[in-house]
């Protein structure tokens, strides 16, 4: 029998939350663990009806081995308080668990955009996140995230804030599928330098719109 590509013989049978994390922390399913200083897992209440999917750990997201902490957790924590949502009602988590970067004059660490080949070597901890959370609304923060979950095909400058759906044959178990939205990753707001107020509001009523598709609370 093969020996499974990527993520997939790390996933244990328990599939809890803490149990996912737990075996995620040993993953060597891409060589991007061999850099990094640590599995970054998603955070979050089990029972939370939002799901925030970003592209992968920053720096500080590294060090503190917990998603959304950096620059762009601020932004994002903020974007949510305008929103009306409570960061309780969110599990926020990474497409990809490890930070990729390169290094800057030997010091400073430049992040990376993860490859096809690392999003979809990481995609079952993603997939594992889902089913165990069978969450209300789905919320994707950037293409990468995006795309983990949609495709190569999907555009975000084309269906940005809209309602998607899961492609066919994915084999996800949800029950209902949940409202699945996409919007801009919070670090391209902070890196917009034509209107970045403009780009704040925007990325804010993406996440009210999200927050319309909640069910229960």
């Amino acid at each position: 029998m093969a020996t499974p590509a990527g993520a997939e013989r790390y996933l244990p049978e328990d599939r809890s939350l803490d149990s996912l994390a737990a075996a995620a922390s040993g993953c060597h399913g891409c060589a991007l663990y061999k850099n990094a200083s640590q599995t970054v897992f998603g955070h979050g209440h089990p029972d939370a009806p939002i799901m925030l999917v970003g592209e992968q750990p920053g720096d500080r997201e590294d060090v503190e081995g917990l998603p959304f902490v950096g620059p762009a957790g601020r932004l994002l924590a903020r974007a949510l308080d305008d929103a009306g949502i409570d960061p309780d009602l969110t599990y926020q988590t990474n497409a990809v668990k490890h930070f990729k970067f390169t290094r800057k004059n030997g010091k400073r660490r430049i992040h990376q955009k993860p490859s096809r080949t690392e999003v979809v070597a990481c995609r079952p901890w993603l997939i594992a996140e889902m089913e165990t959370l069978q969450p209300q609304v789905v919320v994707l923060l950037g293409a990468t995230a995006a795309q983990a979950l949609l495709g190569t095909s999907f555009r975000l400058t084309a269906h940005r804030g809209e309602p998607v759906h899961l492609p066919d044959g994915d084999g996800l178990r949800l029950d209902p599928e949940p409202l699945l939205t996409a919007t801009v990753h919070p670090s391209a707001v902070l890196r917009d330098r034509t209107d970045r107020e403009k780009a704040y509001q925007l990325f804010v009523e993406d996440l009210r719109t999200a927050r319309s598709g909640l069910t229960t609370v």
